[in-house]
């Protein structure tokens, strides 16, 4: 596989500009008269006029619909042409423009992979969007759990062991496997290595690398999943790599599957995209292409910036930074530097209330939080100055000055650890369109859920259709909804004191 650096040199002067936003952005400088959708028409007249004031008119004149002749209508077009640049510059076969963010890929991933077989093993710590998938294709799943710090409450990877363990237990054919890497905390897996397992036992490998988009843009970053095997890779690239919100990518890899997959993938795609997709967004996807390609000084900057953040981390008395240790699991090959998991029970505050002080009191806004961490996340190409979050942190440290609060701040915390997962008794899409009651949180315990119930943040699941309720699942999700800063995706109500489970 080449890397980043030599497609960019066989790419030349296509890399230096961005065709879909740059078709765009002629088309908006021309004087049309729309009569057509959008009802604002690009202009700031009429009902139009707080729209423009708020956004700014030229916003308005590049929304600009779908079908667009210049743009995306026929064949050969600028976003045809931005679609190959970020296939070339991921080092993809295919690759296709999300507006509907990584959850829109992964639920595309799984309707693919329906058409080989509906025997999947997916990582326990999956994004709800995936077993929404799971969901809608009918697939059946099995569990590879990834490797946990308990203490932290955090989830890294899995090894290609027990990726190995659980294909072999699946009562049924694996046909795909669905893994995530890096993690929410930075830590990456060993992608070869896991797509060696995968084919060798004659499955697609798909990576949910969402926080990965950066990945393979610099030497020092490390490589992306896409040019180590994996056959089907999402990522978002809002997420560090500088486009709008919402904005994502799928690619599909140049393996032994690839055939097989692109018209699936393909349909896939026009069952889960809008037929107006936001321009603004492809726009935003495309300069990103552009801008990582021709990112390596700013990267540069931004890697050197963050190795003296680092550096200042791990010479304090007071903090640490957890991946510091992540390379003593098994699972953990790399790390993502962008991602700073900060062990803050110092400040003897458990990580939920700093998170939310930070925010609050502060105007600080961390990415997440565990009972002993917070994690800050730092844009490709970003210098910030994080003495400000350092200042805010010691304030809290010492106004809670007392030297035994640290030992206890992750018994104190106000929501528990992780919980078990429960039993899988029926399949998820079998639960979910089956008859169903609400019933008193106390009533669900043992019972059978008919939804996907995750936390946010991560947007992890802790329950999915067709598992038993637990009684410590039911204690750490109404923990979490109570919490200032939590949401459960999927609860019936604000406080989870009801749950849908099949009807008795």
């Amino acid at each position: 596989m080449t890397s980043v650096t030599e497609r960019s040199a066989l790419l030349g002067n296509a890399t230096t500009h961005a065709p879909y936003a740059d078709a765009l952005q002629a088309a908006a400088e021309r004087d049309s008269l729309f009569l057509s959708t959008p009802g604002h028409s690009g202009t700031a007249t009429g009902i139009s006029a707080g729209q423009a004031e708020y956004f700014g008119e030229h916003i308005l004149s590049l929304d600009i619909p779908p079908l667009f002749d210049g743009i995306d209508l026929g064949v050969d077009t600028p976003k045809d042409e931005a679609l190959q640049l970020a296939a070339e510059a991921w080092g993809a076969r295919r690759t296709w423009f999300l507006t509907n963010g990584s959850s829109q890929g992964n639920r595309m991933a799984a309707l693919a992979i329906g058409t080989l077989g509906t025997g999947v093993v997916t990582q326990r710590s999956a994004h709800s969007s995936f077993i929404d998938g799971i969901v809608l294709a009918g697939l059946n799943p099995g569990f590879v759990f990834p490797n946990v710090d308990e203490v932290n409450g955090i989830a890294h990877g899995v090894t290609p062991d027990s990726l190995r363990q659980a294909i072999a237990s699946h009562p049924e054919k694996v046909t795909a496997v669905y893994l995530v890497t890096p993690s929410y905390f930075g830590a990456v897996a060993d992608v070869r290595a896991l797509a060696e397992v995968a084919h060798d036992a004659g499955a697609a490998l798909i990576i949910d690398a969402a926080w990965g988009a950066h990945f393979g843009f610099h030497p020092d970053l490390p490589e992306s999943p896409v040019t180590l095997g994996a056959d089907i890779v999402i990522m978002s690239t809002h997420k560090l790599a500088g486009s709008f919100t919402q904005s994502a990518l799928l690619h599909l890899g140049d393996t032994e599957f690839a055939d097989r997959l692109e018209p699936a993938l393909a349909r896939a795609f026009m069952m889960t995209a809008s037929t107006s997709e936001n321009a603004h967004l492809m726009a935003s996807i495309d300069i990103a292409r552009r801008d990582l390609v021709n990112s390596h000084d700013a990267i540069s900057d931004s890697l050197e910036n963050i190795r003296h953040i680092r550096a200042r981390i791990e010479g304090s008395e007071h903090y640490h930074l957890l991946s510091g240790d992540f390379m003593n699991h098994p699972d953990v090959v790399d790390i993502d530097p962008f991602r700073l998991p900060i062990d803050i029970t110092s400040t003897g505050l458990d990580g939920h209330a700093v998170r939310k002080r930070l925010t609050e009191e502060f105007d600080i806004f961390a990415e997440m939080a565990t009972a002993t961490t917070i994690v800050a996340l730092i844009g490709v190409g970003k210098c910030p100055d994080l003495s400000r979050l350092f200042e805010a942190l010691d304030q809290m440290r010492l106004e809670n000055d007392d030297p035994h609060r640290a030992e206890v701040v992750s018994a104190a915390a106000g929501i528990p650890s992780l919980p078990s997962a429960g039993q899988l008794v029926a399949l998820p899409r079998d639960a979910y369109f089956a008859d169903s009651e609400l019933v008193p949180a106390a009533e669900a315990i043992g019972r059978t859920s008919v939804s996907s119930l995750a936390a946010y943040p991560p947007g992890i699941p802790n329950v999915l259709p067709g598992e038993q309720i637990t009684a410590e699942t039911v204690e750490f999700l109404q923990s979490v909804a109570a919490s200032p800063a939590g949401h459960v995706r999927g609860a019936a109500d604000p406080t989870l004191s009801a749950f849908w489970v099949l009807k008795a």
